[in-house]
């Protein structure tokens, strides 16, 4: 299955001449190519190279055609792509970061398939090192019982522990339907709805979303609950997710903070919180960049992680950019499965220990897009 999806994916990349010779109606395709070394000190020392240290590397194919009387069709398909082993990213689905066809006019839009719920836009919009693979970025949140708020299984994850439509988390929902408002002065509403697809538990198997986003001038505010349930015969998964963050921009400076808490409705009650600060500074083509994250599980003592970093990144042009940052996972003893600690993925083996889970992380890369 694995070749099957790199074959379609290899046809897809082979079309793109063909595609690229029809951008004038209406197809766009574009991406992003980012990779950087990691070097990280724990228990142990390791170096590597991963992939996604500023953005997601990606290849998207997103198009729309005027249907008049002020409608509009559109859609989005977007693979993630690991630059550093050529795989597919999203646990291999081939469209796995987005697929959705959708429809829009003076009603607002709606769209249907696997689509960003309104915690993206906090966790992402609203963070200095946004939700991607280096610094003290938010995808450090999660870890409460097995369910990840924030940074959400494979796309090809099976209920219920991954929720209720097999997306692993609420970031991204699979069998989705969106609704989201028109601009009313600055404010913007959004619903969707995740089917979990089992005959006769049409309430016990679902995702329900509803997003609020205000903007004026320089400030950008984010409001977000999320209510996944997931129902196996046995004890499944129930889970509530409320968000709020926001950005204020003053001229070169940016300031954001956000806040998360998760609340399981399982008998585990594994729930649990999260927050963080952060500010950017634009000098020319360099931004200079900080934050500060706290996740704390509820269920468990000493099992707090807090993440501090800084940042750099350098603009060649409006694709290329330079980028690196310093950060401290300062992680308690039972922060995280079996006390390995809390990281912006998955641990390595051997890096570090109960008794010892703190991480030093020092990233340098490079992003190019198109």
């Amino acid at each position: 299955m694995k070749h099957t999806r790199q074959k379609v994916l290899l046809c897809a990349i082979v079309a793109l001449p063909c595609l690229a010779a029809r951008a004038d109606d209406g197809v766009t395709i574009y991406g992003i190519v980012d990779a950087f070394g990691q070097a990280l000190n724990g228990h142990a020392r390791m170096f590597r190279v991963q992939s996604g240290g500023l953005a997601g590397s990606r290849l998207g194919f997103r198009g729309s055609e005027d249907l008049g009387g002020g409608l509009k069709a559109s859609f989005t398909l977007e693979s993630g792509l690991n630059v550093d082993d050529g795989t597919v990213g999203q646990g291999g689905a081939l469209f796995g970061r987005q697929a959705w066809v959708g429809l829009e006019g003076d009603f607002g839009s709606v769209s249907l398939g696997r689509q960003y719920s309104s915690v993206y836009a906090a966790v992402t919009d609203m963070s200095i090192f946004t939700n991607a693979a280096a610094g003290p970025s938010t995808m450090v949140i999660g870890g409460f019982g097995g369910y990840e708020p924030v940074r959400g299984a494979a796309a090809t994850a099976t209920p219920p522990e991954a929720g209720a439509t097999g997306n692993g988390g609420p970031v991204r929902v699979n069998n989705s339907f969106r609704y989201e408002s028109p601009s009313i002065a600055g404010l913007k509403f959004s619903a969707l709805y995740g089917a979990g697809e089992l005959a006769g538990l049409t309430n016990q198997s679902r995702l329900v979303d509803l997003g609020l986003r205000y903007k004026h001038e320089g400030l950008d505010v984010v409001a977000s609950f999320i209510s996944d349930r997931a129902y196996d015969g046995g004890a499944g998964t129930h889970a509530n997710t409320s968000t709020v963050a926001a950005s204020y921009t003053l001229g070169a400076l940016r300031l954001v903070s956000g806040y998360l808490d998760f609340k399981d409705k399982r008998p585990a009650a594994m729930s649990g919180r999260s927050g963080w600060i952060g500010a950017d500074y634009r000098l020319g083509p360099q931004l200079f960049k900080a934050q500060y994250i706290e996740n704390r599980p509820g269920n468990e003592a000493d099992s707090k992680t807090q993440a501090f970093g800084v940042g750099w990144v350098y603009d060649f042009s409006k694709r290329a950019a330079l980028y690196s940052s310093l950060t401290r996972f300062k992680n308690d003893d039972r922060a995280g499965p079996s006390g390995l600690g809390r990281f912006n993925a998955a641990v390595p083996d051997g890096l570090t220990v109960a008794g010892g889970n703190s991480i030093t992380e020092f990233a340098f890369g490079l992003r190019t897009s198109f």
